[in-house]
């Protein structure tokens, strides 16, 4: 985009001087960029570059992240398959919560045995020709995974169960989701989508293929958030708690639009409205909530499923027990 092209268009408050037109004219695309930086009326969004070296203070204490994330041909764990692999293994400082030193990059395509939709070409470019033949190394993936203290996805709960039933290895690792591990909405954001993330943060680029999802997820979790923590802290922190699956039983049916405005969802098999929380105070809040707005002040039993790192977004089942609320 032209600074001229805008200034044709009459939309600046004040003209620029015609020096400092010409001189626009003929300066690079940041310095254009920075030009309508300044100006109120305009946002400038940058391609993100991946950021493959990252300073390394003196003495840091860190933990190794590996951030992941995979093209598959379809949304079912059980009936569809990875056709692309893309992890980022980085230390993480635990103080300052920022990446340190070099990024270890894995990618792959690995060729699904049949021909890939044409809706998920449409979405990914990966076509059958990119796939033909290829195959992830295995073992070059475990020894990535093995050295990892926290596995990041952006909806781990769609990434850990393909990875799980391609790679065994997956399912020893602790996890944690950017999704659902921050409270995207509290933080001010519109949406939790990865893309708008980035574009928040003034970054655009090229979605939805495995290794630039990966590279942009790095660089929006290692942004500060309003605790001043970045997210990688949040969720290296985070990952060795405990989640929790709350069943709303029995909830009366007049309350299920009280329940699905607050964020609950329909478990068809255990015919209950439920919600994910991430803490044991999350938990505490959410029963008084239940017992007062939901069962009315009386007592109720609900069901109540607790996931470990190792489970949590996995698809398998954490420990269940029932819950009196009284």
């Amino acid at each position: 985009m032209k600074v001229s092209d805008q200034m044709s268009l009459g939309d600046w408050d004040t003209e620029l001087p015609n020096a400092s037109m010409s001189a626009a004219n003929a300066a690079t695309p940041e310095a254009c960029a920075a030009l309508l930086d300044a100006h109120p009326d305009y946002r400038v969004l940058r391609r993100l570059v991946p950021k493959l070296d990252w300073p390394m203070p003196t003495g840091a204490q860190t933990a190794r992240v590996l951030i992941l994330d995979t093209e598959t041909t379809g949304l079912d764990a059980k009936g569809d398959e990875i056709i692309e692999l893309a992890m980022l293994s980085v230390l993480v400082d635990r103080e300052s919560g920022l990446p340190v030193g070099p990024v270890s990059v894995f990618e792959s395509f690995e060729d699904p045995g049949r021909p890939i939709p044409p809706n998920i070409t449409e979405i990914t470019g990966i076509t059958d020709d990119m796939v033909r033949g290829q195959r992830i190394d295995d073992a070059q993936v475990a020894a990535m995974v093995q050295q990892a203290d926290v596995i990041v996805a952006h909806n781990a709960a769609f990434d850990r169960p393909f990875v799980e039933a391609r790679l065994p290895v997956f399912a020893q690792q602790a996890w944690n989701c950017s999704f659902a591990g921050i409270n995207w909405k509290t933080e001010g954001n519109g949406s939790a989508k990865l893309e708008f993330l980035a574009s928040e943060r003034g970054w655009f680029y090229d979605a939805h293929r495995a290794l630039t999802d990966c590279h942009a997820l790095l660089q929006v979790l290692a942004q500060p958030l309003s605790d001043g923590r970045t997210g990688l802290r949040t969720l290296v922190e985070g990952a060795q708690g405990t989640r929790y699956k709350l069943l709303a039983t029995g909830s009366p049916f007049e309350t299920k639009d009280k329940l699905k405005a607050r964020g609950y969802r329909w478990d068809g098999e255990n015919r209950a409205w439920w919600c994910s929380l991430p803490s044991q105070e999350a938990l505490d809040t959410e029963c008084q909530w239940l017992r007062a707005e939901v069962y009315g002040g009386r007592k109720a039993r609900v069901m109540l499923e607790a996931l470990d790192s190792q489970t949590q977004f996995s698809g398998r089942p954490g420990q269940v027990s029932q819950l009196v609320l009284e």
